[in-house]
């Protein structure tokens, strides 16, 4: 394969996973949003999360914020398919998704991607537990913004993305999300003297 058709293929991806800032995340349409957040958004925080669970944790923080953020990236060709929705509908797996997104890449790409994806779906080592906890995590965080901004049918979101967290620290981050309020760093803290 040429160094040009390399680029196009990387290129391909690229254009693929800026889908991403336009799909919504369906879920929240329950609950009673409008206008949830995009998986892109989603993907984002979930990144950060994940970067700061990790340094919490001793684990890699640049490995586990790859993780997070192709974590979703299937969603462009099978939607953000709800929870409701997975007990009627079978979507083919993320492994297989992306196997066929990244096929056009230079192989050293395809290979990066797919291994980290295949890391993250197996959910075994300590970067795949902290990334997927970084993805409950930052639900749970949407779902208390949500709430401080009227959605009051938000609780099982934030029960059920609770109750699948696995490290201590993504524990006591929960606990200080529902603890904390959202636009708390609004107010700057007082000078000193």
């Amino acid at each position: 394969m040429s160094d040009d058709q390399d680029a196009a293929g990387a290129m391909t991806f690229i254009f693929e996973a800026g889908v991403l800032k336009r799909a919504a995340r369906t879920g929240w349409w329950f609950a009673g949003v409008k206008h949830p957040e995009s998986i892109a958004e989603h993907s984002h925080r979930t990144a950060l999360i994940g970067m700061i669970l990790a340094a919490m944790e001793g684990a890699d923080p640049a490995r586990v914020t790859m993780l997070c953020v192709l974590h979703d990236t299937q969603e462009t060709r099978v939607t953000d398919i709800p929870h409701i929705a997975k007990r009627y509908l079978t979507a083919a797996p993320n492994i297989t998704v992306t196997a066929d997104q990244v096929a056009d890449c230079p192989p050293a790409v395809a290979d990066t991607i797919t291994a980290a994806v295949t890391e993250y779906e197996a959910g075994e080592t300590l970067e795949a537990i902290v990334a997927r906890d970084a993805d409950k995590l930052e639900c749970l965080v949407q779902a208390v913004e949500y709430r401080h901004q009227g959605i009051d049918n938000i609780q099982r979101w934030i029960d059920s993305s609770r109750a699948a967290l696995k490290t201590t620290s993504a524990h006591r981050l929960a606990d200080a999300a529902l603890a904390g309020q959202p636009l708390t760093w609004l107010t700057p803290p007082p000078k000193t003297e």
